[in-house]
């Protein structure tokens, strides 16, 4: 068969590839100019929560803006930070409390974009235990999802609350939304997000008490960070990647019910519909700014250094952390 193109050389047939592999990347009839790849570390594996990121190969959010998006999964906002310091990453999908602990052992970084502006961690007690407020948690053994997850930086944020350092109470790493060490006794409580949560009552954890970090401080749960040199040699392709993720954000917000059964496909913990769901649109609601009607992304810059304060005065850092100095919203 090959033999019946003799008139296309190799080059002309290189070419003719480049070609379809610049309208693949541009995304079908949005033809933005190629601006290379973002490599983006994230806190977790590919699950439910961040759909938007997941159905790329479908909707192209980011290819609509020239950008090839790879995505990095990790244990814990800790991981996002480091897969970005090795190398691995030029973006990454981390909580403040990691950002300002790298921030404090002299790293070079900068926040760009508010994913989830609105706070999502608590801690879960079966309501046998009596656990009602902070204080009640001395102790304690609490689970957490890993020890560099935001779920234990916010466990803190809430034991300072109450005049309590984390040699109060045990911490045991339970793993990404796993309540089977609470419901077994293992431990008396859990460090969780309003996600995990609402996974383990649809599962029939029963009736729990719940405390929630936003009451005591909503501080943001979850950023884009970069290095100062990448936002330096990287800025109109970073701001690229923010559009599409604001886009891909915006599409989520509007199509819960779609993006519901896309997590089917693409998330590894999809396969219950009705439990997508909620965990969509809980994240949907995460993601609206603290002021109304500020566009997506948008930082609260307040809250974010009372949240630098508490990490502290919690002694998880030990420089004052000036938050306005290590945010930047030109990309948005």
């Amino acid at each position: 068969m090959h033999h019946s193109t003799p008139t296309l050389s190799r080059r002309q047939l290189l070419g003719a590839c480049a070609g379809v592999a610049g309208l693949t990347l541009a995304g079908a009839g949005m033809a933005a100019p190629a601006q290379g790849k973002i490599r983006l570390a994230g806190w977790s594996k590919p699950i439910s929560e961040i759909t938007n990121l997941l159905v790329e190969p479908e909707k192209g959010f980011f290819k609509a803006q020239g950008v090839e998006l790879a995505y990095l999964p990790g244990a814990g906002g800790g991981d996002a930070i480091r897969n970005m310091l090795s190398g691995q990453a030029d973006v990454a999908f981390t909580d403040p409390g990691s950002f300002f602990m790298a921030l404090d052992k002299g790293e070079k970084l900068v926040a760009i974009y508010d994913i989830y502006p609105q706070n999502v961690f608590n801690v879960v007690s079966l309501k046998s235990a009596g656990i009602h407020k902070p204080a009640d948690l001395k102790g304690k053994k609490i689970g957490v999802y890993s020890l560099s997850s935001g779920t234990r930086q916010n466990l803190l944020v809430l034991l300072h609350q109450a005049g309590l350092k984390e040699s109060d109470v045990t911490i045991v790493v339970t793993g990404l939304l796993n309540f089977a060490p609470l419901m077994q006794g293992q431990v008396d409580a859990t460090a969780a997000t309003d996600t995990g949560l609402a996974v383990g009552l649809r599962k029939g954890m029963g009736e729990v008490n719940v405390m929630q970090v936003r009451e005591h401080l909503n501080i943001s749960s979850d950023m884009f960070v970069v290095r100062e040199d990448t936002l330096r040699e990287k800025k109109d392709l970073l701001k690229a990647f923010l559009k599409g993720y604001r886009d891909s954000a915006a599409w989520m917000v509007a199509n819960a019910e779609e993006a519901a059964t896309l997590a089917g496909k693409y998330a590894i913990d999809g396969t219950q519909r009705d439990i997508n769901l909620d965990v969509i649109r809980l994240r949907n609601a995460s993601a609206q700014p603290v002021q109304a009607g500020k566009p997506l992304g948008s930082f609260d810059l307040a809250a974010l250094q009372k949240g630098a304060d508490a990490y502290r005065a919690l002694g998880m850092v030990q420089k004052q952390i000036k938050v306005s100095d290590v945010v930047d919203t030109s990309l948005l």
